[in-house]
């Protein structure tokens, strides 16, 4: 999609008090599934080391994002303009949104009347263990992550950096 093609899409087109709640629905999904993950994240770090919780994000997440997006009867996901997991591509209709790095939060109208979000990620310093510098990267880390994700791009970030983005997708009503 081309950057023209990004100023046809309707972002931010609901106002609040008038999108039947779909932005809190989106915002709800998105900080459940970043509070599951970071807690078991910190959880794993803590009792078995970074190298460990590479696992966490490469055999845990998706299942935590499904689990996720039945509780709240959405689909969401994680992806990034650098990659490290190719299953987390970006969706379709996100690719342009990404391409730009949107550093703020984007809602925008889908064609059932739904909501698309796209809710920016930004780095912690303890997030830097496995996505900082290569060089502050802890060889038990670095070993984790390369036999996990052999094409990584997800390292050279520094603290407060946006890393990726959470996406949701709300359902609107069914057309019959």
């Amino acid at each position: 999609m081309k950057f023209a093609a990004l100023l046809a899409i309707p972002i931010c087109a609901f106002a609040p008090a008038q999108d039947g709640g779909l932005q809190a629905k989106a915002e709800a999904a998105r900080t459940e599934l970043a509070g599951m993950l970071l807690s078991r994240l910190q959880e794993v770090m803590k009792s078995q080391g970074p190298a460990k919780a590479v696992e966490v994000c490469h055999g845990e997440a998706p299942a935590m994002a499904e689990k996720v997006g039945r509780s709240n009867g959405v689909r969401i996901g994680r992806t990034s303009a650098k990659l490290r997991n190719p299953s987390n591509r970006i969706p379709a209709w996100a690719e342009t949104l990404v391409a730009a790095k949107v550093a703020e939060p984007r809602f925008i109208q889908a064609p059932d009347g739904g909501m698309r979000a796209l809710l920016p990620i930004r780095l912690g310093q303890a997030c830097l263990v496995c996505h900082g510098p290569d060089a502050g990267i802890p060889p038990g880390v670095r070993s984790a992550l390369k036999a996990k994700y052999p094409h990584d791009q997800a390292t050279g970030y520094q603290a407060g950096d946006l890393r990726g983005w959470f996406w949701v997708e709300v359902p609107g009503k069914k057309v019959p």
